[in-house]
């Protein structure tokens, strides 16, 4: 069973799931360590993640916190952190000037894959999409993982356009 809490409450949602209590919540400072062992723990992130000085992200979860169109989502298991998002929304011209939401940089701890934690972290995102008046939910996933394109899709994602990148 799913429940959103009330406002006053610091869950975002609460879910029983097999190993537990699942809750989000809005992510923390103190949070970095563990956000950053879950980015890094998969053949991509373990190259561009390093724990090692903190400055960095420290600036941009405060850029993220300060700003009311971006929010940081921690997942937590019984109180251990889990897994991850982020939740943005942007302004645009195109579809009638509608809104549109980006899901970033999701993470679930390969204790819980399968259990329909990344789900639920997902589908409570698309609601608050919904919520905020957007009229589009997109994200990006690396070509290279395969088993997130088939996730996404079972969740009724599209993979309508080819991303590009350049790094800078």
């Amino acid at each position: 069973m799913v429940t959103a809490d009330s406002a006053s409450a610091p869950a975002l949602l609460t879910a029983a799931v097999d190993s537990g209590t699942f809750t989000l919540r809005r992510a923390r400072k103190d949070d970095l360590p563990r956000i950053l062992a879950l980015l890094a723990d998969d053949q991509l992130g373990a190259t561009r993640e390093s724990a090692d000085d903190l400055a960095p992200y420290e600036h941009a979860f405060d850029a993220i916190d300060g700003d009311p169109a971006h929010l940081l989502v921690v997942g937590e298991l019984d109180g251990d952190v889990v897994a991850t998002f982020q939740l943005s929304y942007l302004p645009g011209l195109s579809r009638r000037g509608s809104w549109r939401a980006q899901i970033e940089a999701v993470r679930v701890s390969g204790v819980l894959r399968g259990q329909g934690v990344g789900a639920l972290m997902i589908e409570w995102a698309i609601e608050q999409a919904r919520e905020r008046g957007c009229s589009l939910v997109q994200l990006t996933t690396d070509k290279s993982r395969v088993a997130a394109h088939r996730f996404y899709a079972r969740l009724g994602f599209v993979a309508s356009h080819e991303g590009m990148k350049l790094k800078l």
